[in-house]
């Protein structure tokens, strides 16, 4: 055996060795005392494994083409380790708080089996290794969703999601058959040269493209998002809105026009209209939302539509934008559900009136909530400026000027509702049970710094888009 093709997995390896050592730590320590170094351990081992990443890159394929590594799947998979990384500093708080029979430890485990499928997923060269990395990243992400077991809600989200996921990954096998079908292969590279303009390979696409659509909740394919937003635990729905979107992005980016570049003439018109309207319906329906989840579940639907306008026209300028847009996003949105984490583990409360005169009780979560809606609107100098103005000019750059009036638009509209929170937090009276200093433990804080560091570095520091730029598609 080659054992060279393993030693290609740097990132995958470094990551089962966490798993390993977080699953073994687990089912050692039990409900001993020891367990309550579970937690640093895993934000540690993250931590370390994160920052390692930007430092060992190596290009290169194994098993026959079927896994490929290079600068940008590399850079991909840090995107979504900071992304995780983010999510195990959030909730430890809730897990602690938490006396129902949920243990600590399954959560960061789990969390790790979905992110190795987000790896295969990235580095996939072959359609095959592609659906076996969906497969992994999605169950456990059911389970994930369905945490809080004794409650109808989560429970609720759990089963929505599993049969929302078993549903889009019958539609994508169905598609995949049709590409095998037409093409003899499964390999990306060899059904690039063979892909033509016949109905079985457009329905193929349409098909495969379905599938992804659902992990990125573009319309009509996001009903499933409010509620599994809404009934999953916190740190699942953060998960959820930035880590997993931001992997089948990557997916759709990498297939689209590594694959798929010939059938532009079919995309381009679907995914205009479907990018069109999922914006318009995310905007419009945030706007009627008084769950603060539900909420962020019709914003990230939005910002879906979003990103797609870098994904539509595959210049080397819209897919950096891309990829820019969701480091931001990454950053934003987190740092937007570190709030609400808090909030809820102070009140037990998610709607938008639990935030009522935040600023006169919390003033430090409110500037932080402040920001990350604000980066997310778009306002400068925040890096959701920065960000929204790369993806807009890279679709003007192909002349797209509709598309991009359109969004523009909306963007405007969107100023509505995420100032709806502000106003809750600067103007209304606080909340009955919001009369004190709210506190929250260090990893929660630290997570937050550095979103809000990311928020403001990422968009002033030029280097972050020439670095992106750079590594080319």
């Amino acid at each position: 055996m080659d054992f060279s093709n393993f030693l290609m997995m740097h990132q995958e390896l470094g990551l089962l060795a966490i798993f390993l050592i977080l699953i073994v730590f687990d089912i050692f320590a039990g409900e001993t005392p020891v367990m309550k170094w579970f937690r640093p351990l895993a934000v540690f081992l993250l931590a370390v494994h994160t920052v390692a990443g930007f430092f060992v890159v190596e290009d290169g394929t194994a098993f026959g083409g079927m896994y490929v590594t290079n600068d940008l799947t590399v850079l991909m998979k840090n995107i979504l380790n900071i992304g995780t990384l983010v999510v195990f500093l959030q909730a430890g708080e809730w897990l602690r708080k938490e006396d129902k029979g949920i243990r600590e430890g399954e959560f960061y485990v789990i969390t790790a089996a979905t992110l190795f499928g987000m790896y295969l997923m990235i580095s996939a060269g072959n359609f095959m290794l592609l659906y076996i990395g969906i497969e992994t990243a999605s169950l456990p992400a059911a389970c994930l969703a369905a945490y809080k077991k004794h409650q109808e809600k989560s429970a609720e989200a759990g089963a929505k999601y599993i049969l929302m996921t078993a549903f889009s990954s019958g539609i994508m096998m169905f598609g995949l058959s049709y590409l095998y079908g037409a093409t003899g292969t499964m390999y990306f590279e060899d059904m690039q040269s063979l892909i033509t303009m016949t109905p079985m390979t457009v329905l193929g696409f349409v098909f495969f493209f379905a599938g992804l659509a659902f992990k990125i909740s573009l319309v009509p394919f996001h009903m499933w998002a409010p509620d599994v937003y809404e009934g999953s635990p916190t740190p699942t729905t953060a998960y959820l809105s930035v880590v997993s979107k931001a992997a089948a992005v990557f997916v759709l980016m990498l297939t689209l026009h590594h694959v798929f570049g010939g059938m532009e003439k079919v995309w381009y018109y679907l995914m205009w209209v479907i990018t069109v309207v999922t914006i318009v319906v995310g905007n419009l329906f945030a706007i009627r939302q008084n769950d603060i989840k539900r909420f962020f579940a019709y914003s990230s639907i939005s910002q879906a539509g979003y990103i797609m306008l870098g994904v539509l026209h595959g210049s080397e300028m819209g897919l950096s934008a891309t990829v820019y847009f969701i480091l931001v996003y990454l950053f934003s949105n987190l740092a937007a559900f570190g709030v609400i984490t808090s909030v809820e583990n102070r009140t037990g409360r998610t709607e938008i009136a639990a935030y009522n005169g935040l600023y006169k009780t919390n003033p430090k979560l409110a500037l932080v909530m402040m920001l990350a809606v604000f980066s997310l609107a778009g306002i400068p100098p925040l890096g959701g400026f920065f960000s929204k103005f790369f993806i807009f000019a890279s679709a003007a750059e192909q002349g797209d000027y509709i598309l991009v009036f359109i969004a523009t638009v909306n963007t405007v509209i969107s100023l509505y509702y995420y100032l709806r929170i502000v106003k809750a937090m600067f103007i209304n009276e606080p909340a009955a049970d919001m009369g004190e200093v709210m506190r929250t433990d260090v990893y929660n804080k630290a997570s937050l710094v550095l979103c809000v560091a990311g928020m403001l570095l990422v968009g002033v520091v030029s280097g972050v888009y020439d670095y992106i730029d750079a590594i080319g598609f």
